[in-house]
């Protein structure tokens, strides 16, 4: 079931059900596309129809942090929890681990993905990771890249180009590129390589880690405009739904 917030559809997912899905997919060996989604996304949506689009158009919609399920949960619709990208990401990795699925990295800063590559190998003794590009090639070498991709024939395709970029980058490839799973999930290969320390437990568990983001990132201040007024905007639907009783 599917949780309407502001437009945008959000599975009523926990990470086990999302897990199970993605192995499903993978099965099938069908192209699939999951965005993990959070509340700047969203209220980004809302001034982009295409973003919108895209977001709806999606196999599969976990919800990407504490506001989304905040939301779910004014508009009387809960959602069951948060299924964050990098902790989706990282349960698929344990899972490929054990089966056999083959990952490909895409995105990030030179160097990036395959020090991430490099560490999650390190962990998991009988991962497959088939292949990695970061993010910052040329257009010209697009076709390379995909033809890449496609030789690899990786089960699950992890983008990390920054939402939106990546969710645009997923769609527009899909098809082509037939992978079971692909999934965007930001700076997730930065986390995993050691560029970038994840929010400490503390933060994780009151669900401020757009907070510690912030205090460390302050250039993000811009982004982060878009939590208060996401905020409001799901009052005001509050507000309506109660007088529409």
């Amino acid at each position: 079931m599917r949780v309407d917030i502001l437009g945008t559809k959000v599975d009523q997912v926990t990470m086990q059900q999302a897990l199970e899905k993605v192995e499903e997919y993978i099965k099938n060996r069908e192209h699939r596309h999951i965005i993990t989604l959070n509340a700047e996304i969203i209220y980004r949506a809302q001034h982009e129809p295409k973003l919108k689009e895209v977001i709806n158009a999606a196999d599969l919609v976990t919800p990407d942090g504490a506001g989304v399920v905040w939301a779910s949960q004014k508009l009387g619709n809960p959602l069951p929890e948060r299924v964050t990208g990098i902790d989706l990401m990282l349960e698929i990795v344990k899972e490929a681990a054990v089966k056999g699925w083959k990952i490909y990295l895409y995105g990030a800063a030179p160097g990036v993905a395959e020090l991430a590559a490099e560490n999650l190998k390190q962990k998991y003794k009988n991962l497959k990771i088939v292949g990695t590009q970061n993010g910052f090639i040329p257009s010209n070498e697009m076709p390379a890249l995909l033809a890449d991709i496609k030789a690899k024939d990786p089960d699950i395709l992890f983008v990390a180009l920054g939402a939106p970029r990546q969710e645009y980058w997923i769609r527009e490839h899909l098809e082509e590129l037939n992978v079971p799973v692909s999934i965007g999930v930001g700076g997730s290969f930065d986390v995993i390589a050691g560029k970038v320390k994840r929010a400490p437990k503390i933060f994780q568990n009151m669900k401020l880690e757009w907070l510690y983001r912030l205090i460390k990132e302050p250039r993000r201040f811009g982004r982060m405009l878009a939590l208060p007024k996401f905020a409001l905007k799901i009052m005001q639907e509050t507000r309506k739904k109660q007088r529409s009783k």
